[in-house]
């Protein structure tokens, strides 16, 4: 029987964004519990009613000041992790997305989350990486588009 009050622990869904500018992908070092001091992508949980692109569009916009266009979908994860502390399980939906404006600079509105934002070479990424994206980049995972002329 179930307890009454306590309820059971869900999975969330975040949309997670590879911003492509020319041959490199913005990352920003995690300053929060999970997966702290790794590079990550934007991203952030999906609200209610909300398209995957909207909420691309408006978690990149939070966390980095940048506008962007051009979203697409590219894959989806699972990712469950049973911390004793608390039990973690996300859908992770991941798009890519371009600059609406190449000029653009990342700033960090949110400081306390991230220690700030660069642009990287995906074939040679700071590290360590966010535990999810580091399993995509060994795996060989590609978001850059055949022809990435788009920036």
């Amino acid at each position: 029987m179930e307890n009454v009050g306590e309820e059971a622990p869900r999975p969330k869904v975040a949309v997670v964004v590879f911003l492509l500018k020319g041959n490199k992908l913005l990352l920003g070092r995690r300053r929060s519990s999970v997966g702290r001091d790794t590079f990550a992508l934007p991203g952030g949980h999906l609200e209610f009613g909300e398209s995957f692109e909207e909420c691309a569009a408006r978690e990149v916009k939070e966390e980095t000041g940048l506008d962007i266009h051009k979203i697409e979908y590219l894959t989806v994860i699972n990712n469950v992790v049973l911390r004793v502390d608390k039990p973690l399980h996300i859908v992770a939906i991941f798009v890519r997305a371009f600059l609406s404006d190449p000029n653009q600079t990342p700033q960090n509105p949110e400081p306390e989350k991230c220690e700030g934002w660069d642009w990287y070479d995906w074939k040679n990424p700071p590290r360590p990486l966010f535990g999810p994206l580091e399993n995509m980049s060994a795996s060989g995972f590609n978001p850059f588009p055949v022809d990435c002329n788009d920036d």
